[in-house]
């Protein structure tokens, strides 16, 4: 039983994923892990959103509870932990896609270059498995 199903609103969908990843960051630190290729915790730090670091430290250990992401020790300095997306983080790579598709289509001031938009419409599967395999 993970920690999160004792807390369960309904058993639809769309609320289970919510229950587990519908918070302010967590999505912001999959999309760090993704798309910029942050790593360590002073990496997800930097990014413009200002996370404090309370927060953040809670959502690492959340992600890494929920089996979002894997958390290892830096090879090349002991005391700095490593993050990275398990297959189960991974696979909310199409519907983040999905998210940034919409946002830049009915939001204004939507910071998504042309060129990822329009290889998002046109190659997405290629798109898909080049992100992947940055990863």
């Amino acid at each position: 039983m993970t920690p999160h199903q004792s807390s369960r609103r309904s058993p639809c969908p769309i609320s289970l994923w919510l229950d587990l990843l519908g918070d302010k960051w967590s999505l912001l630190i999959i999309r760090d892990l993704i798309f910029a290729h942050k790593k360590t915790y002073g990496e997800f730090l930097s990014s413009a959103e200002n996370i404090s670091t309370n927060i953040l430290a809670d959502r690492l250990k959340k992600l890494e509870t929920e089996g979002f992401i894997t958390k290892s020790v830096d090879p090349e300095n002991k005391s700095k932990n490593i993050y990275c997306l398990s297959a189960k983080g991974l696979d909310l790579l199409p519907m983040l896609l999905e998210m940034i598709s919409w946002t830049s289509k009915y939001i204004k001031g939507a910071g998504t270059p042309k060129e990822f938009l329009k290889r998002l419409e046109t190659d997405r599967e290629d798109l898909i498995k080049q992100l992947k395999e940055s990863l």
